[in-house]
């Protein structure tokens, strides 16, 4: 399994999962809360914090349909382009809020959905492009990313396998081997159901890059399901307040939750452990405590052969396993001992 580095963070096993707060467009077009949103990721524990950049203009023909959840939770629009014309961003209000994140400590990312969008992020100087799900089969705008040699997240929602494979060979054959897939179900919000966490393993094994898993499900049980069987990128939509307008808010988590979130995940990352089965140093005591030892099941007289009958198992101290048992049956003892005493070596002669 290959490595991934973002910044300073190293992805790949062994490593800390990278979580990723997805504040996507939960601003609702204001600068103002994309900075609020970027100080609720830092506070919440993420890693990093990504928006989307684009234009309207170049992303939908102004009479395209809105998605379901679109429609439910943006009542004020009757197609994409409309709602999308009102949660752009400028360049300029990006560099503000690259700058801001900067300032405060969290790395700042942006999914490009055109090339002159790749081409400003990166003018910006972000650490790593992340690629939405949508661009899988935009082999134009993958190669052209992976020419600028930064690492990239590649979601998956919506694809075949040979859709993902010929988006990895098209970044690999631009040079750029710095790669993370994660799996994703583009349905807002996702059933868990429907999450098939198992296809994470499939994507490890068929292109050997670190893997994640976006997760457009309610609350966070698939999240920490999927950290637990082996995700090494967790994205996640990150809102201030899931009743606000717009179309993401309903299956984003607010501040609190994402930061409940992170500390879980943080806690079944440190679960997984080495596979080692052993105990570990803290049971050490309880083993001596709540192991079974030998003991004398009645009087036993010095130099008489010991029969099965003279033996029972206790709770004790400093006596012999069980797996001891059969060895000491025949020996003798140097001396007489009483109903419970504990067995040893320095008994038997």
């Amino acid at each position: 399994m290959k490595s991934l580095s973002i910044g300073t963070s190293r992805i790949g096993p062994g490593e800390r999962c990278f979580i990723l707060a997805e504040a996507g467009v939960n601003h609702n077009g204001s600068i103002e809360l994309a900075k609020q949103l970027v100080s609720a990721a830092l506070e919440a524990g993420a890693d990093a914090v990504k928006f989307q950049t684009f234009q309207a203009d170049k992303l939908v023909t102004p009479d395209s349909e809105m998605a379901e959840y679109q429609r439910r939770n943006t009542r004020d629009h009757s197609n994409q382009y409309d709602m999308l014309k009102q949660l752009e961003l400028t360049h300029e209000e990006f560099i503000e809020l690259k700058s801001y994140a900067d300032t405060i400590g969290i790395l700042f990312l942006s999914t490009p959905h055109d090339e002159e969008s790749a081409d400003f992020l990166e003018e910006l100087a972000v650490p790593c492009f992340k690629i939405a799900s949508g661009d899988v089969p935009n082999l134009g705008l993958l190669s052209r990313v992976a020419l600028k040699g930064k690492p990239i997240i590649l979601s998956t929602g919506m694809a075949y396998l040979g859709e993902v494979e010929a988006a990895v060979r098209a970044i690999e054959q631009a040079g750029n081997s710095n790669l993370g897939l994660l799996h994703c179900v583009s349905d807002y919000p996702a059933d868990p159901a429907s999450c098939n966490l198992r296809a994470m393993d499939t994507l490890a094994q068929a292109f050997g890059y670190p893997v994640g898993f976006s997760d457009h499900t309610l609350g966070f049980e698939v999240t920490l399901a999927a950290v637990a069987r082996g995700a090494r990128i967790i994205e996640k939509h990150l809102t201030l307040d899931r009743t606000m307008p717009g179309p993401d808010h309903e299956a984003s988590l607010n501040p609190a939750e994402f930061a409940a979130m992170a500390k879980a995940v943080r806690a079944v990352e440190a679960s997984i452990g080495d596979g080692v089965k052993a105990p570990v140093s803290s049971e050490l005591e309880m083993r001596v405590v709540a192991r079974k030892v030998i003991v004398a099941a009645r009087p036993i007289p010095a130099g008489r052969a010991i029969v099965a009958e003279d033996l029972t198992l206790r709770r004790g101290s400093g006596g012999l396993d069980p797996a001891y048992m059969t060895l000491i049956i025949g020996r003798k003892l140097r001396r007489d001992i009483y109903v419970n005493s504990v067995i040893n070596l320095d008994l038997l002669v």
